[in-house]
């Protein structure tokens, strides 16, 4: 395959000169491909996980074992997408930290959000191509999850209100979410 700048020269998403391993907080969106319906279905404004968005649930509560110095605040997991806010909170001075290394059992330091989102999308396709196998989950055509993420670095306490609230109320607004997909 030939070089193509239309095709292969992506603009980054991220803000330039910004370092997304710095302490703080983070709003991220992953998209499934296609937009394909298939973590459950909103139900009476509530969400109702299927096996495959408990899954879902499951590697995201993971990522503060895997990476330490971060908290995972509001999320939620919808038919199609998914919405989590991530806190980057790491010691100062990490040979004083009251956590010795050695007992950070594969714990990741200072990993960027692109790190921590990339391995949420390794486990989760992992997990999911092996149960296509043995459970038969339906295939997915070249990719589990969009090429990318959208993120935004949150701010102040009215920002991270705002978003909370939209994290939450996504079920209800379901119908109205420019990621909707009727099933």
């Amino acid at each position: 395959m030939t070089y193509s700048p239309f095709k292969h020269d992506r603009k980054s998403l991220r803000l330039r000169g910004y370092d997304y391993a710095w302490d703080g907080l983070y709003f991220v969106t992953i998209c499934v491909q296609d937009h394909q319906c298939i973590f459950g279905t909103v139900r009476e404004d509530r969400m109702v996980l299927n096996e495959i968005g408990q899954m879902v649930e499951k590697w995201w509560l993971k990522l503060a074992e895997k990476f330490e110095g971060i908290e995972l605040y509001d999320f939620v997991v919808m038919p199609n997408h998914f919405h989590g806010i991530i806190t980057i909170s790491r010691p100062l001075d990490l040979e004083n930290s009251q956590t010795p290394l050695d007992t950070i059992e594969g714990a990741y330091m200072d990993a960027p959000l692109q790190e921590m989102v990339q391995w949420f999308k390794i486990m989760t396709t992992n997990h999911y191509i092996r149960n296509v196998k043995d459970k038969g989950w339906p295939r997915f055509d070249g990719r589990l999850w969009q090429r990318n993420f959208y993120e935004h670095i949150i701010r102040s306490e009215k920002s991270y209100s705002k978003i909370a609230d939209y994290i939450l109320g996504n079920p209800s607004k379901w119908q109205e979410d420019k990621y909707y997909v009727r099933n």
